[in-house]
C-alpha cells in the first residue's frame, strides 16, 4: 500500500523531497503502497491515528525513490522514475477526462443506447482504450454544451440528437468540408451556436476529428462565431488528436493571451495522458503551476490516471500534493484508486478506500460497483461479488433496466449462465444496442457461441447499417475461442456491408490470427494497416504480435515491432522492454546496451525487469565464471 511518512520541517519551505519523506492525508489513511512486502509502523501525527486507529496495518514502506518535488507543485519524470509491476497492456477502463457531474445518470445511459445513427464511420477505438480516447471527447462535448447561454437552447439541443449541419458535413468527402459549409452559408441555413455545437458533438461521438477540426477552422476563418476559451480548447483538443501533441502545443501561441486560461492547458494535459506521454504531461502540469493556475482535482486525476498505468509509486506523491493544496478528491479519483488497488490484488485496501469514500459522503456509482465486482471475482471472493451485483440490481431489475448492460458480463465472469439468461430475458423483448453487445460478450465468456451468434444476428436486423464496433464484439469472441474460419467469415460479412476497419476491429482481427497461431499473418495485417495510414493500430495489437515473437526467441521481429510502435506514435513503455528482453532470454543471447537504451527512453526497470536484464547481461558474474577468471 501507499506509504505513510512524516513531513520534515522543510514543509514550511514548500520544498519537500518525497524520496526522503512524505505524509498521507487523514482522509486517505487507507492508501498504502502495494510495492513492498515488508510491514513497517511509522511515527506519525497523533491526529491521524486518533481518527483511523484501525488503519495503521494498511501502511507499508517503499524504499524506492520517486523524487516528486511537490514543494513547487511540480513533477519530474527525470529522477527516480520506476514503473511498478502491472502493466495490463496499459489499457484502462477509465475515461481520461472525467464525465461531467450528473452525466452518468439513468437518462443518459438510456439515451445513449437508444440512438444509433446510420451516418457512421468506424472511428471506434478499443474496448478499454476506447474509453481512453472517448474521455477527451466527453469533456469537450460538455464544454461545447456549456457555451450555450440560452437555457432553452440547451434543453432543445439535449433532446435533439441529430443535426442537419452534421448531415451536410457527412454528405461530402472528408477533405471537402469547407465547400459543404460554404454552400450551407449561401443557402442561409441555420448556423446558430446551438446547431454548431450539436454538429460538433455528433462528429466527436463518431471520432470524426478531422471533419470536426475543419469545421472549427472554417468557423473562425469566416468569423461565424465569437470564439471563447472553450472554443479554443476544443480546437486544441482536435489538433492534438489529428496532428499530434507538438502541433497542439504550438497552436497555444496562436490563441489570444486573454483566452489562454486553465481550460486550455488542462486540455493539453489530458491529451498528453491519452498519449501516455509521461514527460510531456509533467511538463504541462509544471507549466500550469508556473502560470499561477490553481491545482485542481481534474489535473491531479489526469496524473493519477497516467501513473496508474506507468508509475504506480508516484500515486502517493499526487495524493500528498492534493492533501497539501486542499484539493478535494472526486468520485473519479476514487475510481482510479479503487481500480489500482484491485489490479494489485489488494482487496482489503480496495475495501478501505470504499469506506473512506463513503465517510466523505460519496456513494459508489454503477461503475465503481462494477469495478468492485470484477476484482472480487478475480480475487476469488465470489460471495462478495454476488452481493455487489444484487445491490446493483436493486429491488426491481425491470425498473433498473439501465444496469443490465453492466450485469451481463459480470455474471458471465462468475460463470453464472442462469443469471445471464435471467438478465437477458429482462432486455430481450426490446434490447438496446449496448445490451446486445453486453449479451454477446457475456455468452462468449461462457463459451456459448451459438447464443452469442443468435444475439448478434438479431441485432444486425435492427438497422440498415451498423458501425464496425458492433461486429468486433463477436469477432473478439471468435478470437478468444480460436475460431479462425468463423472470424474470417465475419470480416468478409463486414466488408460486404460496407464497414470500415477501425482500431477495435483491427485489434480483434490481429488477435484472431495470433490465437490461431498465424503470427506472420497478424503481423502482415498490422503492417498493411500502418502503411495505409487509415487507422492507428492499438498498442495492444502490436504487443499481441510482439509477445508471440518474444516467446519464440525471435529477436529480429521483436525489435521490428518495437520500431513499428514508435513509428505509429507510441512512446516507449516498460511493457515493450519486458517483452523485448524476454526475446533475448529465450534466444539465449546477451542484450548489449539494453540498460542504456532504456535510460535513453526514460524507462526505469521494476524488479521483474531487473531480474530479466540480469539474465541477458553479457558481463554478469556467475559462480562458474568467477572460478574460470
Amino acid at each position: 500500500m501507499w506509504a505513510l511518512r512524516r513531513l520534515p520541517n522543510r514543509l514550511k519551505d514548500r520544498k519537500i523531497d518525497v524520496a526522503a519523506s512524505y505524509a498521507a492525508s487523514s482522509k486517505l489513511r487507507i492508501l498504502g503502497s502495494h510495492i513492498e512486502e515488508k510491514d513497517v509502523i511509522f511515527e506519525s501525527s497523533q491526529t491521524i491515528f486518533d481518527k483511523h486507529p484501525s488503519l495503521l496495518r494498511f501502511y507499508r514502506s517503499t524504499h524506492a525513490s520517486s523524487k516528486f518535488p511537490v514543494g513547487r507543485c511540480g513533477l519530474s519524470s527525470q529522477a527516480g522514475v520506476e514503473s511498478s509491476g502491472e502493466e495490463n497492456d496499459l489499457e484502462d477502463g477509465f475515461s481520461e477526462l472525467e464525465t461531467p457531474v450528473g452525466a452518468e445518470t439513468k437518462k443518459n445511459y438510456i439515451a445513449h443506447d437508444e440512438t444509433v445513427d446510420e451516418l457512421v464511420s468506424d472511428g471506434e477505438l478499443a474496448g478499454d482504450e476506447e474509453d481512453v480516447e472517448e474521455t477527451a471527447s466527453n469533456e469537450l462535448e460538455s464544454l461545447e454544451a456549456d457555451t450555450e447561454t440560452d437555457a432553452s437552447h440547451k434543453r432543445s439541443s439535449t433532446r435533439r440528437t441529430t443535426s442537419e449541419l452534421f448531415k451536410a458535413i457527412m454528405s461530402v468527402p472528408g477533405l471537402s468540408v469547407s465547400k459543404a459549409l460554404d454552400k450551407w452559408l449561401e443557402e442561409g441555413k441555420d448556423l446558430s451556436r446551438a446547431e454548431i455545437s450539436l454538429a460538433m458533438l455528433n462528429l466527436r461521438k463518431r471520432r470524426m476529428y478531422g471533419r470536426a477540426l475543419q469545421l472549427s477552422e472554417w468557423l473562425e476563418a469566416k468569423n461565424q462565431i465569437d470564439f471563447t476559451e472553450r472554443d479554443y480548447a476544443s480546437r486544441l483538443d482536435l489538433i492534438a488528436k489529428v496532428r499530434g501533441l507538438q502541433k497542439a502545443e504550438h497552436y497555444i501561441q496562436n490563441i489570444p493571451k486573454t483566452f489562454r486560461g486553465e481550460i486550455i492547458y488542462r486540455t493539453l494535459l489530458a491529451n498528453c495522458v491519452v498519449a501516455n506521454n509521461l514527460k510531456k504531461a509533467e511538463e504541462v502540469f509544471n507549466k500550469m503551476k508556473e502560470l499561477g493556475f490553481p491545482i485542481t482535482s481534474f489535473a491531479c486525476n489526469q496524473l493519477l490516471l497516467l501513473y496508474k498505468r506507468l508509475d504506480k509509486k508516484k500515486i502517493a506523491d499526487v495524493l500528498l500534493l492534493m492533501e497539501k493544496e486542499n484539493v478535494k478528491l472526486t468520485l473519479f479519483t476514487y475510481k482510479i484508486l479503487i481500480d489500482t488497488k484491485g489490479l494489485s490484488n489488494d482487496l482489503a485496501g480496495m475495501d478501505q478506500i470504499v469506506e473512506t469514500m463513503k465517510a466523505e459522503g460519496i456513494e459508489p456509482d454503477i461503475q465503481i460497483q462494477s469495478i468492485l465486482a470484477k476484482h472480487y471475482v478475480s480475487g476469488g471472493l465470489i460471495k462478495k461479488a454476488e452481493e455487489v451485483l444484487k445491490g446493483m440490481e436493486g429491488d426491481n431489475i425491470k425498473e433498473n433496466r439501465w444496469v443490465c448492460r453492466f450485469l451481463l458480463p459480470l455474471y458471465a465472469e462468475l460463470g453464472r449462465a442462469d443469471e445471464v439468461e435471467r438478465i437477458w430475458n429482462v432486455c430481450e423483448s426490446n434490447p438496446r444496442f449496448e445490451e446486445y453487445l453486453a449479451a454477446i460478450e457475456a455468452w462468449g465468456k461462457l463459451s456459448k457461441i451459438e447464443e452469442a451468434e443468435a444475439v448478434f444476428d438479431r441485432m444486425i436486423k435492427t438497422s440498415r447499417k451498423l458501425p464496425a464496433r458492433y461486429y468486433s464484439t463477436l469477432l473478439k469472441v471468435y478470437s478468444n475461442h480460436k475460431m479462425l474460419q468463423k472470424g474470417k467469415d465475419l470480416v468478409k460479412r463486414m466488408d460486404d456491408n460496407g464497414c470500415q476497419i477501425g482500431p477495435l476491429t483491427l485489434d480483434a482481427l490481429v488477435k484472431l490470427y495470433v490465437e490461431a497461431g498465424e503470427v506472420e499473418k497478424a503481423d502482415s495485417i498490422l503492417q498493411k494497416a500502418c502503411q495505409q495510414n487509415k487507422v492507428k493500430p492499438l498498442f495492444s495489437s502490436f504487443m499481441a504480435v510482439m509477445d508471440q515473437y518474444s516467446k519464440r526467441g525471435d529477436i529480429h521481429n521483436s525489435e521490428k515491432m518495437l520500431h513499428r510502435m514508435r513509428d505509429a506514435g507510441y512512446v516507449a513503455r516498460l511493457r515493450q522492454f519486458q517483452s523485448l528482453v524476454q526475446a533475448y532470454i529465450n534466444d539465449k543471447t546477451p542484450a548489449y546496451g539494453m540498460r542504456e537504451r532504456m535510460k535513453a527512453d526514460n524507462i526505469f526497470p521494476n524488479k521483474a525487469l531487473v531480474a530479466q536484464l540480469d539474465q541477458v547481461d553479457a558481463f554478469r558474474k556467475t559462480a562458474v565464471s568467477e572460478l574460470l577468471d
